[in-house]
């Protein structure tokens, strides 16, 4: 799994000119899920978001968590993540895991991601053609891949 984690201010997705999920202060990810991916990458990576030191204290240091601050989270899926570029300039796609195999695997790391933080969380719609907008505090984005757990 790829996760590009972004802290934010407010982040919101839309679908066909309609409102699917919005958050406040807290954490837009969008999730590329491989073929290869499975449950020791959804815990690790959930565990793993959940708590991400990248949040201000009162010092203006990253000392919090979205736990700590009581945060959200906007969770949508984007296969392009795993685009190949090696050859020539239209990327591929073959890592990227099939719906049949990427769909319950997404369901599965959002009911975790819920189950971490304690609360429901926003998603996108798996698929879809969405419309992502979002003020990135900071700016704050890091990439976590779990097959390099750097």
């Amino acid at each position: 799994m790829i996760a590009v984690i972004q802290r934010v201010k407010e982040a919101k997705v839309e679908i066909e000119n309609s409102l699917k999920g919005q958050i406040g202060v807290g954490l837009m990810i969008l999730l590329g899920i491989e073929n290869e991916d499975g449950e020791e990458d959804i815990d690790w990576l959930s565990r793993k978001i959940v708590n991400l030191r990248i949040f201000d204290d009162e010092e203006g240091v990253m000392n919090r968590s979205l736990i700590d601050i009581g945060g959200d989270i906007l969770l949508v899926s984007q296969f392009t993540l795993h685009a190949s570029t090696k050859k020539g300039n239209r990327p591929s796609y073959i890592k990227a895991a099939r719906p049949e195999v990427a769909i319950p695997l997404y369901e599965k790391i959002r009911q975790k991601l819920e189950m971490e933080l304690s609360k429901k969380i926003q998603t996108g719609e798996f698929g879809a053609m969405m419309q992502v907008s979002l003020c990135n505090d900071g700016p704050v984005t890091i990439i976590i891949d779990t097959k390099d757990k750097k």
